[in-house]
């Protein structure tokens, strides 16, 4: 908890992807979120939670539905969405924020 604590208190984006490993929709975001990764290198960082094993951390950030998508900077929520989204969104939204 402390490690992911660490990581959305860094300065640059950090998109957080709630998914759970049943589900169906959560399997199509896996390659947008490589695409998403090889596009912004660096600049932002790109982090998968399953919900099932992290409930308290799903529950901490109201995750009622996956994936949710969640970009964090400096410790605060700064834009989140749930469903499957592509690879040029993440990638326009995780500049926005960079």
């Amino acid at each position: 908890m402390s490690e992911f604590t660490d990581i959305i208190k860094s300065s640059k984006p950090t998109l957080v992807d709630f998914y759970a490993t049943w589900c169906g929709p959560c399997k199509m975001m896996h390659p947008i979120l490589e695409q998403v990764k090889e596009k912004v290198n660096e600049s932002a960082t790109i982090v998968k939670i399953d919900v099932d094993k992290n409930q308290d951390l799903s529950a901490q950030f109201r995750v009622q539905s996956v994936p949710t998508l969640i970009i964090f900077k400096d410790g605060e929520v700064k834009w989140r969405a749930a469903g499957v989204h592509t690879a040029d969104d993440l990638e326009k939204k995780l500049k926005e924020f960079a």
